[in-house]
């Protein structure tokens, strides 16, 4: 006879964690921390799993000897994930049949506005609200009527594809939120994220558009990330609802900082993973340092 759980019994769901850096320079110890995080995120369940990603779809920054780099580092630290590793440059296809879903219900349009256009645009308006992105597009190329996009486009004219947010919040048909494990549960504010790129010039897809995708191939069903992330989740949960793809749970937790508050950045080399290994730290000192001792 098969053994059957008591109705009393709790059913616990294996947690499916994600570390996710861009080969764009060193590891550092705020890195060590997301990731080491992510990894006992994943032990509380059994049969839990731990994902490394490589989000390298910026190939003008991305470099072989960073991806080189931060396996060695994650090695160090003790880390074990499931081979294959996703790397985003392989799924071009997959973020591209996501536009297209997205085409069909007529919720993107083609942003001709070039990077000094939108510097201009926020000097203009310094009081201008601030999404995920930095200072709120505020719409230029959305009034365009379809003749002069065409036109443009012809002429040859790049453009990125931007989201029709307030279109898209109509088409929501009601609230949505997300769960954040040490926030509760958050409503979801479409209309302050503004008309984010999905689709940039120089590569057909985003970090917000990738993402989504990403984790939901993945069956990630916990995100954890810096707080600095937080207000990105606003679009996440919106384009995880247009494409009909599953609502992960998220955990944004606090960013290390220096002694003057600033959080770590790959450029100050005293703080990468590298630098503090050639300098004799062991794994035990790293996670002493980021408090995960």
């Amino acid at each position: 006879m098969r053994a059957t759980a008591s109705p009393m019994t709790p059913i616990v769901t294996p947690i499916v964690t994600r570390f996710a850096p861009s080969p764009t320079g060193l590891l550092h110890i705020g890195h060590a921390y997301s990731a080491l995080f992510a990894e006992e995120a994943a032990r509380k369940t059994a049969d839990g799993r731990f994902l490394l990603r490589v989000e390298d779809i910026d190939a003008s920054r991305c470099r072989p000897e960073f991806e080189a780099a931060l396996y060695e580092d994650l090695h160090w630290l003790g880390l074990h994930w499931e081979t294959p590793v996703r790397r985003q440059s392989d799924h071009m296809a997959d973020y591209a049949a996501a536009l297209e879903t997205l085409r069909h219900t007529e919720l993107l349009y083609p942003c001709f506005c070039t990077r000094k256009d939108l510097q201009r645009e926020a000097a203009a308006s310094v009081s201008a609200p601030h999404g995920p992105d930095g200072p709120v597009y505020p719409g230029t190329c959305r009034t365009l009527t379809a003749p002069e996009r065409k036109s443009r486009i012809i002429g040859g004219a790049p453009y990125a594809l931007r989201l029709d947010m307030a279109k898209a919040a109509r088409t929501l048909k009601g609230p949505i939120s997300f769960l954040d494990q040490a926030r509760g549960r958050i409503a979801v504010a479409p209309l302050g994220c503004g008309d984010v790129v999905l689709a940039r010039k120089d590569i057909r897809t985003s970090y917000h558009l990738a993402v989504v995708i990403d984790d939901a191939r993945q069956g990630v069903t916990l995100v954890t990330r810096g707080e600095d992330l937080l207000h990105a989740t606003h679009v996440h949960r919106v384009l995880q609802t247009l494409l009909k793809l599953p609502e992960p749970a998220y955990h944004h937790h606090a960013l290390l900082r220096d002694a003057n508050g600033k959080r770590f950045a790959k450029r100050e080399a005293g703080v990468t993973l590298a630098a503090l290994r050639a300098d004799g730290a062991t794994r035990a000192d790293i996670r002493q340092m980021i408090g995960l001792a």
